[in-house]
């Protein structure tokens, strides 16, 4: 059933969670291992999670030996064969102890727009649930140009989420919740509650791009939050250190209500 509160978080049977590359790449690879024990203890209880993680190519840059990540089409390919094994292979040593496999799902939106390959990705996913596999989903750097991108993994979420018709999201940032404008300006506030209809002209989300290893910002994530919402999915933006909380349903970060038809 759609979680159309934070509390419904608790018992909500799908979720999909993601998280951005600042979180889990670099010098922030140690919050994989918290992120899997929270994911692991909504398994536990049944429910269904599938993870869409960001953080491929900015694995790999210190793999191809690089100062940054790369600006060329190629080498961001080159970078994301590479870091997307690696990045697998750490969720997947520490969902271990839980005793629970991880099966990579790389999409572009070539899969998601075309119906035989979105029948089939769907097919794909939910057996994997069905077999209790633990989902990551990532964009598949190594064939999707700037043309057939989804643009962030935030609207990946999104659409994941509508596909395989799940009751929450859950969009993992650096803050807490998003805010009225920048956290660091003066007069910002907290925002706690978007209605399906709330009218946010006027409020200023921030850049785009974010930090050298990824793309997203709160933008993004109201975007994606939207999008995912209008389908009837509660949304919840909230920061990556507090994964456990949301999981648990509780009264942190931002929700999005969803539209109820």
């Amino acid at each position: 059933m759609t979680a159309r509160t934070r509390a419904d978080l608790a018992t909500a049977s799908r979720i999909v969670v993601k998280v951005g590359s600042s979180s889990v790449s670099g010098e922030s690879s140690w919050r994989i291992p918290v992120l899997v024990e929270a994911l692991a203890a909504a398994h536990a209880r049944g429910a269904e999670v599938v993870l869409v993680s960001s953080g491929a190519i900015a694995t790999g840059i210190p793999f191809l030996r690089l100062d940054a990540r790369p600006t060329d089409l190629a080498t961001q390919q080159a970078a994301a064969a590479v870091g997307q094994n690696i990045l697998v292979y750490r969720y997947q040593e520490s969902l271990r102890p839980f005793d629970i496999v991880a099966g990579q799902v790389l999409l572009t939106t070539g899969d998601l727009e075309n119906p035989t390959s979105r029948s089939n990705a769907r097919r794909a996913m939910e057996r994997l649930l069905g077999l209790r596999i633990l989902p990551i989903v990532n964009e598949n750097d190594t064939v999707a140009t700037q043309e057939i991108r989804f643009g962030d993994n935030d609207r990946l979420g999104a659409l994941v989420a509508q596909l395989i018709e799940a009751d929450a999201l859950i969009l993992l940032s650096d803050i807490e919740s998003l805010y009225t404008k920048p956290p660091s300006d003066p007069g910002a506030e907290p925002i706690d509650i978007v209605a399906p209809d709330a009218d946010l002209t006027g409020l200023e989300f921030g850049a785009t791009v974010v930090n050298s290893v990824g793309t997203g910002g709160a933008a993004t994530k109201v975007s994606a939050a939207r999008l995912a919402a209008a389908s009837g999915i509660g949304v919840l933006v909230t920061s990556a250190d507090l994964v456990d909380k949301a999981l648990a349903g509780a009264e942190i970060g931002t929700w999005f209500e969803p539209a109820i038809s």
